[in-house]
């Protein structure tokens, strides 16, 4: 198929196209259509507001808030010394803690956080990933607590490690041993959670780090192949786990494109997961994902704007089927969101859902002779782009050469270089300025807030059985040393009361510490 104009598409462009093959019916492979036969119509996406600020009770209290403004899913934000598996009085956190999500020491901060929110009833997004597991672990045990049937409980880890390497940054271990702990993972849930999706393989930093949908898509789903391919090295049957495998998107402005890619998307990874792959289960061919509108596309100038880019963006997702959606608030440029601007988000969400009747038709685009040419153009460069990951070697493989990281600071240069220039618009800031703007209500974190939080660590410390838990955690040193699954002996370690930072503590030794290549 090729097209030789720029803006106007008809029949030609569609020229030998089969829309059988390359679409199917909604809810059948290769799943362009959307993963599900009735989409919307059925019920509609989950509304899952990404929240997490200062301490656990302040958390609690906005997730409570959410839930009553008829959010129906939890999305929590750690901050950054929970990410990297530092405890809140670790000389590195300082400064740090509770400023950019919740801090979560040990199991004490976990049981505030959900604090009468009933586990059994919701699902729990988590965007956490070289600490996972644990942060897992403390969940399941809290919902132990509660009397919730773990086997039931919905929700996800994000667990991704390789796009950490490639866009993000909050890694500990090298690449082998994070992967062992992911497909630790895998096995752990196929036995104790099987109802929680044990991944979330995520484009959405590698968008914020400025690559196309195309290298978005690519990258993304080279990564979940190496997932797959590191999974089934150890033993697991590629159809015991690939159907709680789900993905991560970024919703970017471009309506249309952003539409395609995940339409794109879905067909790509049916096809690698049924013909490359082998996976014979329909479900491990059919990709589930959350989308969450591009945070890079907020601008501090005129913030109220970015209302408008989030709707737009939420509007993208919708028209290519997410499964749940969170949309960002329009002051997140300047700070963490406000109590309003989260609500004015959740807002449109629901204007999208009940009002607009988007929702009504399955994907109301197919057909479309530009959206189905963008769509198959999107997969093509990203299948160009999987092919030559495959010959470096694979994904990691590829990360270590730094095939990735080059990629996207080429894209992230051509639009920086394309914004100054003004070849690209962005209302507010190189078109359409103001001047003398009033200054936007901000949330302040409490200055008393890390020094209580450290406070609060030192007596449980105190309180807990020192014995016990250096018992409990020279069993995961040994579980580690070793090839048993690491999830339960962190389990037993966790309960009697080790922090993330004990369990970090006792893994690098073993596991040693990622450095990138300079």
């Amino acid at each position: 198929m090729t097209h030789d104009h720029e803006n106007r598409y008809d029949a030609s462009d569609l020229d030998g196209w089969d829309p059988e093959n390359e679409l199917g019916d909604p809810g059948s492979y290769p799943f362009a259509r959307g993963p599900y036969a009735s989409m919307y119509t059925g019920r509609l996406w989950t509304m899952r507001q990404y929240a997490g600020f200062g301490d656990a009770r302040a958390t609690n209290e906005r997730f409570r808030a959410l839930l009553d403004a008829g959010q129906t899913g939890l999305s929590v934000a750690f901050d950054l010394p929970t990410q990297m598996g530092l405890d809140s009085d670790d000389p590195l956190a300082r400064g740090e803690v509770g400023k950019v999500g919740v801090a979560i020491d040990s199991i004490d901060d976990m049981r505030i956080l959900f604090d009468e929110i009933p586990l059994a009833d919701v699902s729990t997004s988590m965007t956490i990933n070289s600490t996972a597991a644990v942060l897992l672990l403390m969940y399941q045990i809290v919902a132990d607590e509660q009397g919730a049937d773990t086997h039931r409980l919905r929700g996800t880890i994000q667990n991704d490690i390789l796009k950490e390497y490639i866009a993000r940054g909050t890694y500990i271990y090298p690449a082998a041993p994070s992967m062992r702990i992911i497909t630790d993972t895998f096995s752990y849930c196929a036995a104790e959670m099987p109802s929680w999706n044990t991944i979330s393989i995520s484009g959405y930093h590698i968008r914020e780090a400025g690559s196309t949908s195309a290298q978005e898509v690519a990258f993304t789903i080279a990564n979940g192949l190496a997932y797959v391919e590191a999974a089934e090295a150890v033993g697991l049957d590629i159809d015991s786990f690939a159907p709680r495998l789900s993905f991560f998107w970024n919703a970017h402005n471009g309506l249309f494109e952003e539409a395609a890619k995940y339409r794109a998307a879905r067909r790509l990874w049916a096809r690698l997961m049924r013909d490359r792959m082998g996976a014979t289960n329909p479900d491990s061919w059919r990709m589930r994902f959350h989308t969450q509108t591009a945070g890079s596309t907020l601008t501090a100038q005129q913030p109220l704007n970015n209302v408008v880019r989030t709707a737009y963006q939420a509007l993208s997702a919708v028209l290519g089927g997410t499964q749940s959606l969170h949309t960002n608030s329009y002051d997140e440029a300047l700070g963490l969101p406000t109590s309003d601007s989260v609500l004015v988000a959740l807002r449109t969400q629901q204007i999208l859902g009940y009002e607009t009747g988007v929702p009504e038709i399955v994907d109301p685009l197919a057909g479309s002779y530009y959206v189905e040419s963008l769509t198959d153009r999107i997969e093509a460069d990203a299948m160009e782009l999987i092919a030559k990951i495959d010959e470096l070697g694979g994904a990691p493989s590829a990360i270590e050469d730094g095939f990735q990281q080059r990629e996207i600071e080429t894209a992230a240069y051509a639009y920086a270089k394309a914004l100054d220039s003004g070849e690209v618009t962005l209302v507010g800031v190189n078109r359409f300025t103001v001047t003398d703007e009033p200054p936007s209500d901000l949330l302040s974190i409490d200055p008393e807030l890390e020094p209580a939080q450290r406070r609060a660590l030192e007596q449980r410390r105190t309180r807990r059985d020192g014995v016990a838990v250096s018992h409990a955690l020279s069993e995961v040193g040994d579980a580690a040393s070793g090839a048993d699954n690491l999830l339960y002996p962190m389990r037993a370690a966790l309960e009697a009361g080790a922090t993330i930072g004990d369990i970090t503590r006792t893994l690098v030794p073993v596991f040693g510490r990622y450095r990138p290549a300079p």
